[in-house]
């Protein structure tokens, strides 16, 4: 059966008639190259990844932060503005919502707790949270299927469906809980292992697996077990948080006017606990290029449980995901990445295994949740991966 995955790092582009924040004047990116790779050929193009970044803020984002490093060499860079009222330059050193970025981090705990002895990836997760399966979820859905997205459980329910009703909902709290209730309330949509269907509830129920074996809160032990041995020192979970708490760009939804025009409204604040384990961190780059480069290195998960993320499940036609990572093949390289998205900003982190290149940006796209590609993550991965 032919996986369904979603496309990497893709949004929605909409164009921009006059709206109530009114956009600076443009600014140059900022950018600084430093490369010690001996083959010129290899090394970033900063040319291509400068122009990659031009002309922000736009109508397809208003900020981007890269870094592009690894052993053929590393790029930085940054444009747009913080805030389009002030347009004060985009700081590249901001906090922002990494969204699903977090599953890198959530499988990485559970696979920790694999290599501890205290998660078998074979057993069915029924028997570790019988509380949550009624008797309808007879057919055992085993660890390691909710770690590549093959248990066939249906999405949960949200605040809503269109961008106007979760923002309306923004500041309330739908927990974890009540989410997976509302999931496994329905019908399987398929049988375990039949097919590979990217969802947050798998993830969402994984971070119950972590609080039920180590009795612990998610966050405690992530921070724990995945953030501090990689030097996250600037990443964290926010709960019921609505806010960015330290340096941040500001994130802005575009949405139509009933007149046909569109206006950007801000979206930084926003209460992200139905995401949990499945989306709701807040990162930095430089944080995240120390978690690829950590993880990749065996630092963080050892040896045998690591490659359950550079595995994707046999005998699925199409299948991309592995166990927190997607597997993108692009200019005759092999990345192993997770892009993510939240209203606002748009994630993604990506690197080669033997850790030659390694891409992350976080772009303050317009569209962040939509299902087509944006034109300024376009041209940063064409220019970075390469």
């Amino acid at each position: 059966m032919r996986a369904r995955t979603p496309v990497l790092a893709a949004s929605l582009v909409l164009a921009l008639a006059a709206g109530p924040l009114a956009a600076p004047a443009l600014a140059a990116p900022s950018a600084a190259a430093v490369s010690a790779a001996p083959d010129r050929a290899a090394r970033p193009d900063p040319v291509a990844l400068g122009a990659a970044l031009a002309g922000l803020p736009n109508a397809d984002a208003t900020a981007a932060l890269v870094r592009v490093g690894g052993t053929d060499g590393t790029w930085r860079g940054s444009a747009g503005v913080r805030d389009l009222r002030d347009g004060r330059a985009a700081d590249p050193n901001a906090r922002f919502r990494a969204g699903s970025t977090t599953k890198v981090v959530t499988a990485a705990t559970v696979l920790r707790l694999a290599a501890q002895g205290r998660v078998d990836l074979d057993a069915p997760i029924q028997g570790y949270l019988p509380d949550l399966f009624t008797p309808a979820w007879n057919k055992p859905i085993t660890v390691r299927q909710l770690l590549d997205h093959t248990s066939g459980i249906k999405p949960g329910d949200g605040l809503g469906t269109t961008f106007e009703e979760v923002y309306a909902h923004r500041f309330d709290t739908l927990s974890p809980r009540q989410v997976v209730a509302s999931a496994l309330a329905k019908t399987p949509e398929f049988g375990p292992g039949e097919d590979q269907h990217y969802l947050n509830i798998n993830y969402t129920i994984l971070g119950l697996l972590i609080e039920k074996v180590t009795g612990r809160s998610y966050a405690a032990t992530a921070t724990r077990l995945v953030l501090r041995p990689a030097g996250m020192d600037h990443t964290y979970f926010p709960g019921t948080d609505p806010r960015i708490h330290g340096p941040h760009n500001r994130g802005y939804q575009a949405v139509q006017r009933p007149d046909g025009s569109t206006e950007l409204v801000d979206v930084t604040e926003w209460n992200q606990a139905d995401r949990w384990a499945a989306g709701d961190m807040i990162s930095t780059t430089a944080d995240l290029e120390r978690l690829i480069t950590a993880l990749f290195r065996g630092r963080i998960v050892p040896g045998p449980q690591l490659e359950e993320m550079f595995t994707t499940p046999p005998g699925l036609d199409g299948a991309t995901y592995s166990a927190g990572l997607q597997r993108l093949e692009t200019g005759g390289k092999v990345f192993w990445g997770k892009s993510g998205a939240r209203y606002g900003y748009s994630t993604l982190v990506a690197a080669t295994r033997d850790l030659s290149r390694t891409l992350v940006y976080s772009v303050n796209t317009t569209d962040a949740k939509g299902t087509g590609s944006n034109p300024v993550t376009d041209r940063i991965i064409g220019a970075a991966l390469k």
